[in-house]
């Protein structure tokens, strides 16, 4: 990808799914990085994981913390600017699932899903932004189909997501003349943990999985390598003229229509 070697990169749930994988890419593609999550044996596995994939020791480091937590997300940004001198990508990956309808999401998981997929991106875009404005970076949302899609089932989860591509959209408007770019991608079902950490049965995880082959055109579910990639196609001087881009990465979900 054009204009990434070197880059300084801040990605937030970087310990598992889609923000692992992108750690793993963005290494490969020699990126200086910092790696956000909660579950400190994970994180030090992607680290591995990074310098495996040919990152030198000193172009990667871990911040273990929640971005549920304000203190944490200024400790992250802080700690990158501190450690790199700036900051050129934010990648917004922290996310979690908990499935309820309007009559069952319980008060507690609504905000914890609010918190994790759209108020921690709010946090430490904010946070990020003076020190993008100096680079001319960018920002990569990870937001979802159900942002773009209705989900029944899902209801706080299709909200958050919704409220990610909006501020994705605004950011990138609020941004422009300092040629600050913000976009997000909007993956399909993408086999990771979080169906599971969910609460999915694994037989029922499968069960859905198969569905897969019905609910996307292509007809299966995607890889977290497909969305890194995409992820990285965004953060790249190759996207120069994007911003403002909700793009799905579902294998045709979003476009389908039953009939």
């Amino acid at each position: 990808m054009s204009g990434l070697h070197n880059k300084v990169v801040l990605i937030t749930g970087a310990s598992s799914g889609i923000g692992a994988g992108t750690a793993v890419h963005f290494a490969s593609l020699g990126c200086r990085l910092a790696l956000c999550g909660r579950n400190s044996e994970n994180l030090q596995n992607v680290v591995k994981q990074c310098i495996d994939a040919g990152l030198p020791e000193e172009k990667v480091f871990s911040v273990l913390g929640d971005v549920c937590i304000v203190k944490d997300c200024e400790r992250a940004v802080k700690d990158v600017i501190d450690h790199y001198g700036q900051l050129d990508v934010l990648v917004n990956s922290a996310g979690i699932q908990i499935p309820g309808s309007i009559e069952t999401t319980k008060l507690e998981d609504f905000d914890k899903q609010m918190n994790t997929n759209m108020r921690s991106v709010f946090v430490l875009t904010q946070l990020a932004v003076p020190h993008l404005i100096k680079t001319k970076g960018n920002i990569v949302n990870v937001s979802s189909v159900a942002g773009l899609r209705s989900f029944p089932g899902v209801l706080a989860y299709n909200m958050s997501k919704a409220s990610v591509d909006q501020l994705t959209r605004t950011v990138a408007l609020e941004l422009a003349d300092r040629n600050v770019r913000a976009n997000a991608v909007n993956p399909g079902v993408i086999v990771t943990e979080i169906h599971k950490r969910g609460g999915m049965s694994e037989e029922d995880y499968q069960q859905f999985l198969e569905r897969c082959k019905i609910t996307h055109a292509l007809g299966r579910a995607g890889t977290v390598d497909e969305v890194a990639k995409s992820i990285a196609f965004l953060a790249s001087d190759d996207a120069s003229f994007i911003t403002g881009v909700t793009l799905s990465i579902d294998g045709g979900r979003g476009v389908m229509c039953p009939r």
